[in-house]
């Protein structure tokens, strides 16, 4: 079973990219974010034609997040992350997939800080942690996925000093990441690749895509009972440098179906 996850920046801008990944790569599940459309533009029609049911959870200009499943629908789940009744943005889409309870999240940036925005991060990712302890704690098989917007650790961004001010790269949020796998989640990427450097995001300026000037932002995580049935990884970097591409790059994981 592969599972993608895609911060694609914009879905109907970028729908070729989109569908001709798709039909190149060939994933099972796609978790995306950033789709920057409402919830009536967003393009199910197109993903139907090409093979993908979705579920969706949309907002005007910014934020969005979605999960794609080839051959069976997913089953909706969860709209937000609980823990704030207040809070509108777009973030958060739960759904079953054959057994598997997949989570699509957009994570806050945090800049500048520090600040509200900053603040707001730590406060989204506090409720993150929670929830991932609740559904840790069902046993059912979770992969939490899509763009955290945490550099985890130095070796996950390209030397520089220009990130030191900035929110992804801060202690703060590197610990509560760090929680997370010491509560048992599997970061799948460093499991597979414990000494590589791996990108996930280049940013348009400065030249930093034809530099390999990245980091690290978009990330699978495994709940407990997954981590045994994990069989490869990897990032699709060749997407980031096509026409019209999103920022980031798509993260896929490959998954036996059945626990062995």
């Amino acid at each position: 079973m592969k599972i993608a996850t895609f911060n694609i920046n914009n879905i109907r801008k970028r729908l070729p990219n989109l569908l001709a990944w798709l039909a190149e790569a060939e994933p099972d599940v796609v978790c995306l974010q950033e789709l920057k459309t409402t919830d009536r533009q967003f393009p199910s029609s197109a993903l139907e034609k090409a093979g993908y049911s979705s579920v969706w959870l949309g907002q005007s200009t910014w934020n969005g997040v979605a999960i794609l499943s080839r051959d069976r629908a997913p089953v909706l789940v969860r709209y937000g992350l609980p823990g704030d009744l207040n809070d509108r943005q777009a973030r958060y889409i739960e759904a079953a997939v054959d057994g598997v309870v997949i989570c699509s999240l957009y994570a806050p940036n945090g800049n500048p800080q520090p600040g509200p925005k900053f603040d707001y991060k730590l406060a989204w990712n506090e409720r993150l942690i929670a929830h991932a302890a609740e559904l840790q704690a069902t046993g059912v098989p979770v992969v939490l996925a899509g763009d955290f917007n945490i550099v985890p650790e130095s070796c996950d961004v390209y030397p520089s000093r220009s990130y030191a001010d900035n929110a992804l790269v801060q202690a703060e949020p590197r610990r509560q990441y760090r929680s997370l796998l010491d509560a048992g989640w599997t970061d799948a990427l460093r499991a597979l690749y414990p000494e590589e450097t791996l990108y996930t995001f280049w940013d348009y300026r400065r030249n930093r895509w034809q530099r390999n000037a990245g980091l690290r932002l978009d990330h699978v995580l495994l709940s407990g009972s997954m981590r045994e049935r994990l069989v490869s990884g990897g990032i699709d970097r060749y997407v980031r440098g096509q026409d019209g591409a999103s920022d980031h790059a798509p993260v896929w994981i490959d998954i036996n179906r059945k626990k062995v």
